[in-house]
């Protein structure tokens, strides 16, 4: 072993000159330096970023005093309330992890997924109450567990309110005083988080996630997005899906205001952008493209540059050239859940605002390169691990390396060998690497399809299908086929007052595709989606297989 070198001699690590990255010191920041600042509206309700510390401080003093420590985990089925973004500061403030159950879930999934983590407190909104007494009494009755329930009854649901036991949220922070030391993790590689992937095939996944990370990508958000202090956010995203991408923590870097959002309707989106001056937000392309078709009207008031996010799916070109022509500014990013949602952005360059709208769209769609505290992100060949050549022609797998991945899978350790095989990160998304180092998504792995031996990006297809004006959602996915093996077949939604018939439909995609790649077979059907607006391929492959399987005539 080699001595210590004159650097490693008489400079101690120290309290001093090291304390472990935490996203909850942006949170005392604020309230220390910005006070009286507006850090939460909703609707009727609003607290300044003093206030919004001392309520998260006392539900972390409630926390504490039931027990919930370093490796706790407390459970929420939340909204976009007031109450969510308190449990985003208070939880990790004691070092505890925070698990935001997805509202869609039916009660048997809720309580698997509670148990799985070990939920020692839910914390529930009472639009919820009815499943979430489901939940817990499977919780109780299968696995054993009856975790401490909380009541959220927020001033801005209209509906009926069922709650479950009689223990009230804002009671129970009345009841104690705000801790006023917030311990933190002992180490920036204590979790932070745990969240569920969909888990469509088998057993969700339990994506842990840590502070160091959390951190990072908060600061990454910022800058990625030249986010400016004072921000106004409007949450279209739901905070239960990745955390809200970091943005609960981004906002508190910013002091900004989080604009709260129970439910996203086009109209409530575009009313809250107006009467709260909101500056950003975030939402999976169908929630951007519900604003691009909505009555221009709703626009009306709008003055201030609106910024938005979109990830969740490859968008479909036509809607970002859509959303740059009504005036919104859009920045596409990928992730997922794996690293904290977005860990790569299609970067702008200054000169790519001299090329036209149909140009800077082609550049914008591409999935783009690294976040800038993101180590490493390329495309190799799952196989042999070598990066694929820069051709924009040649598929590989997305790899992502470096402080803003999971610590792995809860209780899974051989999926987290095989996730984080070879020194990446494997996320199973087929993409190409062009000259310039943009990444661009082809499919999904499970998406790809083969006809005739050729391969067939789902993405491509649906993006020329939604360049036809009356397409407002569709999803193309591989049906069997005698001839061929696998041939493409659309489902689409159409805009209100409009119509196509399936024949314009392929006339249209002649016209844009290889002959081989239109699709034959289109289905106007509802389209399934999860509570974050992806479309669920897998329920659309199963209506497509179920389906007899006559042979194809004519597949050129």
């Amino acid at each position: 072993m080699n001595p210590p070198n004159i650097y490693q001699q008489h400079l101690p690590r120290t309290n001093a000159n090291h304390v472990a990255l935490s996203p909850v010191a942006f949170v005392q920041r604020s309230a220390e330096v910005f006070p009286q600042l507006v850090a939460v509206q909703h609707g009727s309700r609003q607290y300044t970023w003093a206030q919004t510390h001392e309520r998260s401080a006392r539900l972390a003093a409630a926390l504490a005093a039931h027990g919930v420590a370093r490796g706790s985990t407390v459970s929420v089925m939340l909204t976009n309330t007031p109450e969510m973004i308190e449990a985003h500061y208070a939880v990790p403030a004691l070092g505890a992890v925070l698990n935001a159950l997805n509202t869609r879930l039916d009660a048997a999934m809720l309580a698997w997924q509670m148990a799985h983590c070990e939920a020692e407190v839910v914390i529930t909104d009472t639009e919820f109450g009815a499943v979430m007494a489901q939940a817990l009494q499977h919780l109780q009755q299968q696995h054993g567990r009856t975790p401490l329930v909380v009541n959220v009854h927020d001033s801005e649901y209209p509906g009926p309110h069922h709650a479950v036991g009689s223990l009230n949220y804002e009671a129970w922070l009345a009841g104690h005083e705000p801790l006023t030391q917030w311990p933190g993790p002992a180490d920036e590689w204590d979790a932070i988080a745990v969240s569920y992937t969909s888990g469509t095939t088998g057993d969700p996944k339990g994506v842990v996630t840590h502070h160091r990370g959390a951190y990072l990508n908060a600061v990454n958000n910022a800058v990625t997005w030249h986010m400016p202090h004072f921000a106004r956010y409007l949450w279209t995203l739901p905070m239960f899906h990745c955390n809200g991408w970091c943005f609960p923590w981004t906002v508190a870097l910013l002091a900004g205001t989080h604009v709260c959002l129970r439910k996203v309707e086009a109209k409530a989106v575009l009313q809250a952008m107006q009467s709260y001056a909101v500056s950003h937000y975030c939402a999976a392309p169908i929630v951007h493209n519900q604003l691009l078709a909505a009555p221009p009207e709703w626009r009306q008031g709008i003055t201030q540059q609106v910024k938005g996010m979109v990830a969740g799916a490859a968008p479909p070109a036509a809607m970002i050239e859509g959303m740059a022509n009504i005036g919104f500014d859009i920045t596409h990013v990928y992730g997922l859940t794996e690293v904290y949602g977005p860990a790569c952005v299609a970067a702008k360059h200054p000169h790519w605002a001299q090329q036209d709208v149909a140009e800077q769209t082609r550049l914008n769609a591409r999935q783009g390169v690294r976040y800038e505290l993101q180590d490493g992100m390329t495309v190799r060949d799952p196989e042999t691990m070598q990066e694929v050549p820069a051709d924009g022609q040649t598929m590989g797998e997305i790899m992502f390396r470096g402080n803003i991945v999971m610590k792995g899978y809860l209780k899974n350790p051989q999926g987290t060998q095989k996730a984080l095989a070879d020194g990446w990160f494997h996320t199973g998304d087929l993409a190409v690497l062009h000259p310039d180092r943009y990444v661009q998504i082809k499919d999904r792995s499970k998406d790809i399809i083969i006809s005739g031996g050729e391969n067939i990006s789902s993405i491509e297809v649906e993006d020329a299908l939604y360049r036809h004006p009356a397409v407002a959602a569709c999803a193309v996915v591989a049906k069997p086929d005698a001839k061929w093996g696998e041939t493409p077949v659309a489902f689409v939604e159409c805009h209100a007052q409009t119509t196509v018939t399936a024949a314009e439909l392929v006339a249209h995609c002649k016209a844009l595709l290889a002959g081989y790649k239109v699709p034959k077979d289109i289905r106007f059907e509802p389209i399934p989606k999860t509570s974050t607006g992806k479309i669920q391929k897998f329920e659309l492959r199963q209506r497509a297989a179920a389906a007899p399987v006559p042979p194809t005539k004519d597949n050129a």
